[in-house]
């Protein structure tokens, strides 16, 4: 699980661009949303969008999405459970 969280930090910090959080200072059990890191909606999508080219994973409920991406742990847990790649 500790790699799958890592290796998320990297891709989302890279594909997001984020610069105002260095990764080693985000916590696994941080929100991505809100307080947390501070991403939005179209964060979500480009999100979305890294699950499925890089694991194979689509989402298409957004109710289920905003309990997937509540925090990177709970992404690795979802990542790790449903990836095809």
């Amino acid at each position: 699980m500790e790699a799958t969280i890592e290796k998320l930090k990297t891709e989302i910090f890279k594909q997001l661009n984020i610069v105002d959080v260095a990764p080693e200072d985000f916590g696994a059990d941080e929100p991505l949303f809100g307080e947390g890191l501070g991403l939005d909606s179209i964060d979500s999508l480009e999100l979305i969008v890294l699950l499925e080219r890089n694991y194979g994973i689509k989402i298409e409920n957004p109710e289920e999405g905003k309990q997937i991406f509540s925090s990177l742990k709970t992404l690795a847990d979802y990542v790790n459970t449903h990836r095809k790649n």
